[in-house]
């Protein structure tokens, strides 16, 4: 069966393909409770993605399901076992500073640009496509094939924990969510808020400023591109301005400083990238942490932010937390500081992503953690935990991925581990296979996010290829 050309089968529904993969990125499904509606639990712009996902299915033939408008699924071929194909259309924030429109899918350079291009409502088209192809040349299978959507991804998973109550659990199947050739394994993943408890301080003398406000991040996965501090100044704030614009400049930093209703106002642009790999972005939180340590402040903001610079800043490995942990299959421990925020009401709150190594104990490394914050006056909240994933490489799933790898790019496939978590981890047996090829650049969660159109063709061969290997 291999004589079948997937490129060639891919290539003559070529500009289908990017018109539906346009007409997907248009949408702003981005994660938006606080215009919830019974029927849209997540936003009117996530319930959109997912409609247009099963709709879509069903004008080509397949049997769609929407399971609680907050997960769907298409599904096609018959059979006990199920080979599944799992995918999200929820997108992170666009945040700021894009070339173009972050939802117009705009095509350049070979490149469609937008938000979710290569995360993951391009990869979701490829593996769509790659499953119509395989339904529509009516090869013979053993297996249905089922492509599952979620929507909440890239905040709490509550779509595949519902989808899961209700409906089964594919035996096999990937996650079109992450690199090729191979991810076999995942590290855990913990999100959570470390607070900061309250105590009357005596005041400090010589005060220079007080912190009204300072904010910046809106999720625990995202390295933060801006941070905005309001400080009531005591004295003249030249002082303070001169330091900052000095700052500024030492540091090669985008930023600005205003007076605002008798409070100086300081903005910093840093650079947004995947909470995964902090050190890929610049954390303009952390930065600004950083800055205001250096200024004699009201003792409240001041512990916060003493302890905010001496913990994180200059730091993503948590070495100075005592947390930093290693493995030959997964690598390093990562700490991603996406949230923080101080006001003189609530105290301040950091909200962090620590992705862990395969055989890394969470449990141990929260009681670490809880010692030493205990210690500095900070507690944990909020607390999730997403044990980490690992499938062996002679599964029969990973053996038939490696094959179908080989035979459409002639490249000897190596299986990769990963920081992030995809829904490949819900699965026994599931790996994440592609979209993003060895040598691209990896620009999920930043500005002007795009996926060349040579590549979304190709990982729609793959896509192609595979389902069939896994259910014939």
């Amino acid at each position: 069966m291999n004589v079948l050309d997937w490129n060639k089968e891919v290539n003559n529904r070529k500009e289908s393909l990017i018109k539906d993969t346009q007409g997907l990125l248009q949408i702003k499904s981005v994660l938006d409770e606080e215009n919830a509606a019974k029927d849209a639990p997540l936003g009117q712009g996530v319930k959109e993605a997912l409609d247009f996902m099963l709709t879509l299915g069903e004008k080509d033939g397949f049997t769609a399901k929407n399971v609680g408008n907050l997960a769907g699924h298409l599904e096609f071929g018959e059979g006990e076992e199920i080979v599944g194909i799992l995918c999200h259309v929820d997108v992170v924030p666009e945040g700021d500073g894009w070339s173009s429109n972050p939802f117009g899918a705009e095509i350049r350079d070979g490149k469609i640009f937008a938000r979710g291009a290569i995360d993951d409502k391009g990869p979701t088209m490829a593996a769509y496509y790659g499953m119509k192809i395989v339904k529509e040349l009516d090869l013979p299978l053993s297996k249905r094939v089922r492509m599952i959507i979620g929507t909440d991804e890239e905040s709490n998973w509550r779509c595949v924990d519902h989808y899961f109550k209700h409906e089964e659990m594919p035996t096999l199947g990937f996650a079109p969510d992450a690199d090729f050739p191979i991810i076999y394994a995942e590290k855990g993943i913990s999100d959570f808020d470390i607070v900061q408890l309250k105590k009357e301080h005596k005041e400090a003398e010589n005060v220079q400023a007080e912190v009204n406000s300072f904010h910046s991040g809106l999720r625990y996965n995202m390295v933060p591109d801006f941070a905005k501090a309001s400080l009531l100044i005591h004295f003249e704030p030249t002082e303070i301005v001169q330091k900052y614009s000095d700052f500024l400049r030492d540091g090669v930093l985008e930023g600005k400083y205003y007076m605002d209703n008798g409070m100086l106002i300081l903005e910093l642009q840093g650079v947004s990238a995947h909470g995964l790999e902090p050190e890929n972005g610049k954390n303009a939180g952390l930065l600004m942490a950083n800055f205001l340590a250096g200024i004699q402040l009201d003792a409240e903001s001041q512990h916060f932010i003493t302890f905010t610079n001496r913990y994180f800043s200059g730091d993503s490995r948590g070495k100075k937390l005592g947390i930093a942990f290693e493995d030959h299959i997964t690598g390093e421990l990562t700490v991603n500081v996406g949230k923080l925020a101080y006001t003189k009401e609530e105290g301040g709150r950091l909200g962090l992503t620590v992705r862990y190594p395969v055989t890394n104990e969470m449990d141990q490394t929260k009681e670490k953690l809880d010692q030493l914050l205990e210690e500095n006056r900070f507690a944990i909240e909020n607390f999730s935990d997403s044990k980490p994933h690992h499938v062996a490489e002679d599964d029969f799933l990973i053996q038939t991925l490696k094959k179908v790898y080989q035979l459409q790019t002639g490249e000897e496939p190596e299986l990769l581990s990963i920081g992030g978590g995809t829904y490949a981890r819900s699965l026994k047996s599931g790996v994440a296979f592609g979209p993003l090829f060895p040598g691209r650049e990896d620009i999920a969660h930043q500005k002007d996010e795009y996926m060349y159109i040579e590549d979304l063709v190709k990982a729609a061969a793959i896509y192609a290829h595979a389902i069939f290997e896994l259910a014939k």
